[in-house]
């Protein structure tokens, strides 16, 4: 049970202030190091604001979770990860927390339950969010703190987050450092209300302030509100005031704020505050102070030396830690028994989901509108009632929130299924996919993986105009760190969804909106497929025809028009888009020797192109024509039927291109 007033005996007193003295002389000695270029890239010092740390992190159990921001050094240091690692880290080197893969922004320790630094203001709230819910549903005791700057208050990642926290009962402490400056921009220039406080409690979240310079405060504030989250199970939060003495970072030539302000703030710094305190009182003698000083400056030559003498990690592993390796077997695709029934696309993706939340209870599906209105194109129908809104989970519209936080979620344990309702509401939710679920196992040396699905639609054909009919799964194929499918069958749509959950890493699933209606026969036991492969939908040698979700059947029809008039099309269906099978496309066009792709996005930079290229990487010397490309027109798609038709991939095009390959147009 966390005590609720801190106990300042000699020992308690003496490790508050080893603690702050601690972070802020590794902080003097990594500036140093980065003057002398053995720390690079971007380097924020925590100097000035170690007194938050050293006072609210202690108070954690071992199992709680910490959530850090980019000037993470004092976190990292007051949570116990080992000195050596954080200073090896800062110099990329193989013996650092992280590998050496993170750096100064991005310090990771698993064995500390410190999930590390985050370059993106305010990306960290979602995350923590997510933590917290995995901890909630598995019924763990332990929660989750968030530390993040007053600058990420105007991000909406924090108030999606904040809200996320309250409307679920998550057990987050959420930790404002307030230090009065975003980069260079004081608070009164960039908040319309500077109450920080009153925007978390505008949420229901009971907040409070402390002086963050004052270490004793910071501790109790920090004691009660844990208090507060193990009885109530309710998010608490602080804003403690402080500054940073340093620039925000070294890049920083501080035009913003004058020398006198900041030699203001410095006569009360924490340490020196508390030290005052501590001598004038004789709790702790000068020679004390002394013999701390002393070894914690040994600790950190200590510390240099093993940097200085750690390896660098070899060229040879550049990919490692990029997805998880070895890559774990996949799941048994047993051949179905059952008779086969009709049934639909929709209903196909329904049953997956339906079978995976009754295979593992890990499983949770969440996403806007997935629950009580049966999903925007009503996949997810009845669930709700079937598996209740604890595991099918209604959220609010706030992509960067909801996805963040089923990212966090697969941190902490579950299998989120996470359904972005259009493909262009993902662009919402980018900053969490490409800069967190695709870079978490790489940038904490293969610590933290993220096994989660993030389902959504793609695709134009409905008349829904420009912001509604764009088909970005291209895009998405270009993130090392994803996979990337795109059911076309049956088959897919039930099967590679429990595949997809078994993967390590996190998995996107791109559906596309004209094949939710597409009926056809599928067994009842029907069961998991591979998500490796592509497959050959319809053998020919004449020509391959390289498609993709709603496009194959468009190349399917094309290759049926073709064989009348005696032109076999062999027709390929990609199936996954990152990583590529480029095997199954060289056997194919080994046999053909003319390719055509189709590609409902936009020629330029489409992943029409990446295949295209690929083919004239490895066989050029096999074409017998070069690769041609059937994509939609350089155009925002247009709500006219006529013109929406004519931008996009039809089968007449196709066949064009085809006979035009043969020289038979």
């Amino acid at each position: 049970m966390t005590l609720v007033k801190p106990h300042l005996d000699r020992a308690h007193v003496s490790e508050l202030l080893a603690g702050m003295i601690r972070v802020r002389r590794f902080e003097d000695r990594c500036a140093e190091l980065y003057t002398q270029e053995k720390i690079r890239g971007f380097l924020h010092l925590y100097d000035g604001q170690e007194a938050v740390a050293v006072g609210a992190i202690p108070v954690l159990e071992p199992q709680d979770r910490v959530v850090a921001t980019y000037r993470e050094h004092g976190h990292a240091l007051a949570r116990g990860v080992p000195m050596n690692r954080v200073m090896a880290e800062m110099f990329g080197k193989s013996g650092g927390a992280s590998g050496g893969r993170g750096g100064s922004m991005h310090i990771f320790d698993a064995g500390h339950n410190f999930y590390g630094g985050n370059a993106i203001v305010g990306a960290g709230l979602p995350l923590a969010t997510g933590l917290a819910l995995a901890d909630r549903m598995r019924g763990l005791p332990q929660a989750t703190a968030c530390f993040f700057g007053e600058g990420a208050v105007a991000e909406g990642a924090f108030h999606e987050a904040l809200n996320l926290a309250a409307l679920w009962s998550l057990p987050v402490l959420f930790v404002c450092e307030n230090n009065g400056y975003a980069m260079g921009s004081a608070l009164q220039r960039t908040e319309s209300n500077t109450d920080i406080r009153a925007k978390a409690a505008a949420y229901g979240i009971a907040a409070v302030g402390v002086d963050g310079m004052d270490v004793v405060a910071v501790e109790a504030a920090a004691r009660r509100a844990v208090a507060a989250i193990r009885e109530e199970g309710r998010p608490q939060f602080l804003e403690c005031l402080t500054y940073r003495f340093r620039a925000h970072s070294m890049f920083d030539a501080q035009l913003y704020r004058s020398r006198d302000e900041v030699e203001e703030w410095r006569r009360k710094g924490p340490i020196v505050r508390f030290q005052s305190w501590l001598t004038q009182n004789g709790l702790l003698h000068p020679d004390e102070i002394s013999a701390l000083e002393s070894a914690i400056d040994l600790e950190i030559e200590e510390a240099v030396q093993f940097a200085e003498q750690s390896d660098w990690e070899p060229v040879e592993s550049l990919c490692r830690h990029v997805v998880a390796e070895p890559r774990p077997t996949p799941p048994e695709a047993a051949p179905p028994t059952g008779k086969p029934e009709e049934t639909t696309y929709r209903d196909a993706i329904r049953q997956a989901i339906r079978e995976a939340l009754q295979k593992d209870e890990r499983v949770l599906l969440m996403g806007e509108d997935v629950g009580a209105y049966g999903g925007c194109y009503a996949v997810s129908k009845g669930l709700m009632e079937e598996f209740g809104p604890e595991r099918v989970r209604d959220t609010p519209l706030s992509e960067a929130g909801f996805t963040g936080a089923g990212i966090g979620a697969a941190l902490g344990g579950l299998l989120p299924i996470v359904e972005v309702m259009t493909v262009n509401f993902s662009l919402l939710a980018l900053d969490q996919i490409l800069n967190t679920a695709a870079t978490l196992r790489h940038m904490s040396g293969g610590q933290f993986g993220v096994p989660l699905v993030i389902r959504m639609a793609t695709g134009a054909g409905r008349q829904l105009a420009a912001q509604h009919s764009h088909s970005l799964e291209g895009w998405y194929a270009h993130i090392p760190g994803l996979r990337v499918l795109a059911p076309a069958t049956l088959e897919d749509a039930r099967g590679m969804l429990w595949t997809a959950l078994q993967d390590p890493d996190p998995v996107l699933i791109f559906e596309h909106v004209l094949l939710y209606n597409r009926g056809g026969l599928l067994a009842a036991d029907a069961g998991a497929v591979e998500i490796d492969r592509a497959a050959i939908r319809r053998p020919g040698r004449d020509l391959s025809l390289i498609a993709y979700g709603g496009s194959l059947w468009k190349a399917l029809e094309a290759a049926e028009r073709l064989a009348r008039d005696g032109i076999e099309a062999e027709v390929i269906d990609l199936r996954t888009l990152r990583p590529l099978d480029e095997a199954t496309i060289m056997e194919s066009l080994a046999r053909t020797r003319r390719a055509v792709v189709i590609d409902e996005a936009w020629r330029s930079g489409s992943l029409a192109a990446e295949v295209a290229a690929r083919i004239g990487e490895q066989a050029f010397w096999r074409l017998d024509a070069p690769v041609a490309r059937v994509c939609t027109a350089e155009v925002p798609i247009p709500y006219p039927k006529h013109l929406e038709d004519a931008a996009l991939p039809q089968v007449d095009g196709i066949v064009s291109a085809a006979r035009a390959l043969l020289g038979k147009a």
